[in-house]
This record gives C-alpha cells, structure tokens and sequence, in this order.
C-alpha cells in the first residue's frame, strides 16, 4: 500500500473532485494545460470544472446519472470529465467516429440522458434522436462562438449552448459526494468480437493507476507530458494527462497523431515524456531519418507493445523506451520502469504493487515460466481495478471465472516475474497442427526496409484451416514484390509462419487511437482470396528444409 499513498492523500481520497482541488492548492497558477494557443493553471482547471459542475447540476445531473460526450481532442473534453466526476455524475466517451446504429448503441446502453457535442457532430446524434428517448438535453460547443439555434439541426432535445454553463459560480462543491469506489466513467471497448462493452471505471481505478505512473516513471514537477491519442480513449486519460495532473507537471494536448508534425510538436512544446500505440512507432520509425532526430528534450516514449526495434529508436531519437501492459478492461497491470535490467527490454515489466499475474492455460492450469498461455490476473487493493462490464452481468462473470480476471491475451513470464505479450488470443494463427504469433510475424515483417506497417492475420484456405496472409504498406518511394516479401520471411522466421497470402496496399484501415482494424482487412480477404496474390499458386515452396 506504501506506493498508492506515496502523494500524502490516503486511499479513500482517491476521486477527480478531491484531486485537481487538492493539486490547485498546491500548484495555483502554474501552467496545467496547453493546447495550440490556449493555456490553462491548475487553479483555472479547478475553477472551470467546478463552473460546469455547478451548472451540469443546475440542469438537473445528478449523482450516478450519465452523461456522454462526443468532442474532438481539445481542453474542453478534461474539463467535463472533472466536472462529471466532482458531482458524482459518470462520463460516457464516445468515440467521434461513431455514427448511425452504433452511436444509437453507445448512448442507449450506457443510459446517457445528456449528450454533449462538438457543433460538428450534431448531425450525428440528430439522424438516430428517435432512437435515444432518453437524452433530454444537448449540449453543444462551438469552438467558433456562440451557437446559432436557428443554424443547428432539428432536434427532439433541449439545446443548450456550452459556454453558458461557464456563466456559474467557481466556487468549490460540496465535499463528501463521491467515493474512490463510485463510477467515474464508461470506457466502451472497440468491439471487434461483438457488442461494445462499458468498463465501469471507478475514480479509485483512475487516480492509483496515475499514481504508479509517477513513481514507476518517475514524473515530476518539471516534466511536460503530450498526447495526441484521442481523449475517449484510456492511454490518453490514463498515461498522460491524469499523470501529468498528478505530477504537478504540465500537460499538451494535440488534436491527432501526424507523423509530419509529431516530432515538430515535440520540440516546440519541449515534451520530456510522452506514449505511443503500436501502429504509431512503426509509422514514426519508417520516417526518413533526419539529422534533427535527436534534437528534442524527450527523455521517456511509452511503447505499447515493446517492438523489436526499440533499441535502435531509443539510440535514433534520444530517449528510454518504457511500457506496461494494461487494459482497459481492467486496469494497469505491469510497468516497465526506465531503470528496468538491459536484459528486460522487450518485456512490459513487473506487476504493480497489490497485483497478481498468472500464466494458465485454456482450463485455467497455471503454466510455469517462459510458457505461453493467457494472461490471468488479480488485485488485492480495493478500487483500483474496472468494476465489470455495464448491464453486462455474463460477461462480467464469464471474464473473472475462477477469480482471476481473463485478460484474452497471450504471453508469459520470465524466472524473474517479467511479463511478454505475445498475441490477442483472437489473432493468433493455427496452421496446421502450429500456434503462430501474429504480433511476432509482424515483427520480423518490420525489419525489412521496404516496409513501413503490416497487419498478419487467419484467412480460411481451400481446407478450411488457417493460412497466414499479411497486408503491407511500403515506405515512401519503396517497391515490394510479394516474391521477394515471402523470400525474406523464410529466411526470418520458421517455415510454418511464412505468409502464404501477401496484399501489398496503400494504407491500413485504423481506429482513432490507430489500432489496425484487423477484422476488416481478414473480411475483405476472405471475400476475394482467390484474387490475392498466393505462394502456392506462384509454385513457391516453404518447408523446414528450405533455405
């Protein structure tokens, strides 16, 4: 417990009300926020929350009531989710590309009576209100000004205009409402293998996994930390801008990730810290090297997962690669610290404290070290874990079987408690009579230099069995022949992994947190496989005796 009360705030202070106020007592008017030409104090962050808090329960929020908001990267979206939490109300995130039937389905199942929205997006909810009853009331941001009733779509709902909820007092809520145990927020998953789920996130969850974050990566008052990951999603909140708020750092927000202006954002901003998902390092390592590579203050790039180049990152910009492994289901788990052992690299690091991990196999064996199996985990510190999925009772119980927690991923331990991710145990590829690691064929696909990212994923062959096929993108100004692509993997990777399906493409289709969206490209595949080009086909063999 030393290292969730390390700040001084003991364990049942944990909530966003209790936070930011006891950080703008302590901070004034230090720098919090920026973002383009806009900054924010700590004492300003406070203030405005408590504005919107004030005046979100002067519209009738209240405690345990949900409120969604779909919103562009920009301040305006921490101010809410502060807001929400010092009242006791749950923020719902949405992603911004939702549209149609899934948005209709993110604001009915998370029983949302309020809808704040970008004035862009208005459309969005306006073509499926008739289906979403019970939001009452639309708040609507402009970041242009006043909003024009007349000029807004047609809507079943009260129109409110945002900045009329900055017109209440900025004086503090009343204390004592919220437990670190209440719901802070609804973190939907992307839904790939069925309905979306909300994770219900307790503010003990929140604050503690900021915390760790911290002292694992030794943050501090003189770090600035940037995103540009979108702020529905957890590694933003969580990796970046609650731990900046926590370190009495300062934070940047960006409106999206853009490998041509990332590293010029980074140097005007003089960023020591900041995270990138998988699809991004690979995008930013295939960028022509530049003798300005290393001219930047960063000192720390969070990777998720470690890839197999991270060494040669850290030497070509500068910095220390650390990670964790996390969920957004559950929590984080393990933290790879920027002290961590050279041997450890390529690992997400040790449990944090009060967490168990255990490596079992599908009828819930545990496995020893250095085998793969899925990864099971437990906590023993209350409040600081997801509390199950919302109005999901099955799938909360079917995930948490055996009272572990089923993470759905492969990897396994080392003798020293290091953990490795090895795969989505939904990517992973059985060819065969062979378990194939999706995540370790693109790996090596990486390393040649035509390549700029790759998807590895199952189609069903003429037998009905899996077949690898990968879909690649090339660098700028680079050629790839598929001849040439599956040549370079036999002579990288065991015979059984070699793609027999090989799609060079223009560009991957990507989520908003620049996720390959795998199950679209498998579908497309799958509808047209006798079009793509096949090594069978070609009369190329692969077999453990080639060379």
């Amino acid at each position: 417990m030393k290292r969730l009360r390390s700040l001084g705030i003991p364990l049942e202070d944990f909530t966003m009300g209790s936070i930011i106020r006891h950080k703008a007592e302590k901070n004034g008017d230090k720098v919090f926020l920026r973002f383009e030409g806009r900054e924010y104090s700590y004492k300003e962050f406070h203030e405005i929350s408590n504005r919107l808090g004030r005046a979100l329960s002067e519209l009738g929020v209240e405690p345990g009531q949900h409120v969604a908001f779909m919103m562009d990267n920009k301040p305006e979206q921490l101010f809410l989710y502060f807001a929400l939490g010092k009242i006791g109300a749950v923020s719902v995130p949405v992603n911004t590309a939702a549209k149609g039937e899934l948005l209709a389905y993110y604001l009915n199942q998370s029983d949302s009576v309020v809808l704040i929205s970008d004035s862009g997006l208005v459309e969005r909810f306006r073509a499926v209100q008739d289906q979403c009853e019970a939001i009452g009331k639309v708040i609507i941001l402009d970041e242009q000004g006043a909003i024009d009733p007349a000029k807004m779509p047609q809507l079943n709902a009260e129109i409110i205009d945002y900045r009329n909820l900055l017109e209440a007092p900025a004086d503090d809520l009343p204390e004592g409402v919220v437990r670190n145990r209440d719901i802070s927020m609804l973190l939907y998953t992307s839904g790939t293998t069925g309905p979306s789920k909300g994770n219900m996130v307790p503010h003990g969850r929140t604050i503690g996994g900021a915390i760790d974050h911290v002292e694992y990566f030794g943050f501090g008052p003189d770090d600035v930390l940037y995103t540009c990951l979108p702020l529905f999603h957890g590694n933003a909140l969580n990796t970046s801008a609650i731990p900046a708020l926590m370190a009495d750092a300062t934070l940047v927000i960006s409106r999206r990730f853009s490998a041509s202006n990332f590293w010029d954002e980074i140097r005007n901003y003089d960023v020591t810290a900041f995270s990138l998902l998988g699809a991004m390092v690979n995008i930013l390592w295939a960028q022509p090297p530049s003798p300005r590579d290393r001219e930047n203050k960063a000192r720390l790039c969070m990777m998720v997962p470690v890839p197999d180049f991270a060494r040669e990152f850290e030497e070509r910009f500068g910095l220390k690669v650390t990670s964790v492994y996390a969920l957004s289901d559950y929590g984080f788990i393990t933290f790879l610290s920027p002290e961590h052992p050279d041997e450890k690299w390529r690992s997400a690091g040790q449990p944090r404290s009060g967490m168990t991990v255990s490596i079992m196999d599908d009828d819930d064996n545990p496995l020893p070290a250095g085998t793969p199996g899925e990864i099971c985990v437990r906590c023993d510190v209350p409040w600081i874990t997801a509390r199950g999925y919302y109005k999901m009772p099955q799938a909360t119980v079917d995930t948490n079987r055996n009272q572990w927690f089923h993470t759905g991923d492969r990897g396994y331990l080392d003798e020293d408690g290091y953990i490795y991710f090895v795969d989505r145990k939904k990517d992973a590829i059985r060819r065969r009579g062979e378990n194939i690691s999706s995540y370790e064929v693109e790996q090596i696909i990486l390393g040649h230099p035509a390549v700029e990212d790759v998807a590895a994923y199952a189609v069903n062959s003429e037998m009905s069995e899996d077949e690898v096929m990968v879909s690649v993108t090339c660098k700028d100004g680079k050629a790839l022949d598929p001849a040439e692509l599956v040549r370079y993997c036999a002579d990288n990777m065991a015979y059984f992994m070699v793609p027999r399906f090989v799609e060079i493409v223009s560009e991957l289709p990507r989520t908003m947190t620049e996720k390959i969206e795998k199950y679209k490209l498998k579908q497309s595949a799958q509808e047209r496989l006798s079009e793509i080009w096949d090594r069978e086909a070609e009369g190329i063999v692969v077999n453990r005796h080639t060379n």
